[in-house]
């Protein structure tokens, strides 16, 4: 391996992949959220018509490859003329960056969507029947009861599906989008170095993972601090 190319590889990629990287999945998973808390509330709602909507929705896009998500999203639309001629949408289909976003933003609202449906289910019925007793109706058991256990329940699923977000956010190089492995394409084209140029993206890859997993973990620990025992307890397990 040339460590002079690795050298003059690594400032492109971190400085012009990597804030469309941290950008891409930052926003997909900020979306994918707000898609995903609806979704999940529909899917545990006792009519079966009301579930059939949310189902459909994650089926389609927990069954079909991102890959070809992202293809429908910037190859499909542009094929329909009232897009095309759409003075507020083609703006911003045209733009393989928004593209990418809707794509992993509606892959990532199905799976976080099932992960937190698994959870609500997985809440102990004392809970909220603890809270229907203290006067709670509703909503305000939604809000207060049903989605923070939810997120504590689901936050090892949730994470992992960042994770995935977060390598498979390489997909969007595919329609052009300059992130981490859209430059390394680049620079292979130019260089014609592939070993250099994808080993080095695939270190800035592993950096950020392993971030996000040192990260996860502490807020899962600061979570779930009441069910891990005394500060004691957590420093003679991560000795």
């Amino acid at each position: 391996m040339n460590l002079d190319l690795v050298a003059t590889f690594l400032p492109k990629l971190v400085f012009e992949g990597l804030p469309v990287t941290l950008k891409l999945v930052t926003l997909a998973v900020a979306i994918g959220v707000f898609i995903a808390i609806p979704t999940a509330l529909l899917r545990v709602h006792p009519s079966p018509v009301v579930r059939a909507f949310p189902y459909a929705f994650i089926f389609f896009f927990r069954g079909t490859p991102l890959l070809i998500q992202i293809a429908l999203v910037y190859y499909g639309l542009s094929t329909l003329p009232w897009i095309r001629n759409n003075e507020l949408l083609w703006p911003i289909l045209r733009e393989p960056f928004w593209c990418a976003l809707i794509a992993f933003s509606l892959n990532t609202g199905a799976y976080s969507a099932e992960i937190l449906r698994g959870a609500i289910q997985a809440i102990p019925r004392g809970e909220v029947e603890a809270a229907r007793a203290y006067g709670m109706r509703g909503l305000l058991i939604v809000r207060r009861i049903i989605l923070p256990r939810a997120f504590q329940i689901g936050l090892p699923a949730y994470g992992n599906e960042i994770i995935l977000i977060l390598k498979g956010s390489a997909l969007a190089s595919s329609i052009t989008l300059l992130d981490i492995t859209g430059v390394a394409r680049l620079l292979y084209s130019r260089y014609y170095t592939p070993v250099e140029a994808f080993v080095t993206a695939g270190v800035i890859y592993l950096i950020l993972v392993y971030l996000l997993t040192r990260g996860l973990r502490l807020i899962e620990r600061r979570l779930s601090r009441h069910l891990l025992g005394p500060p004691e307890t957590e420093l003679a397990e991560d000795r």
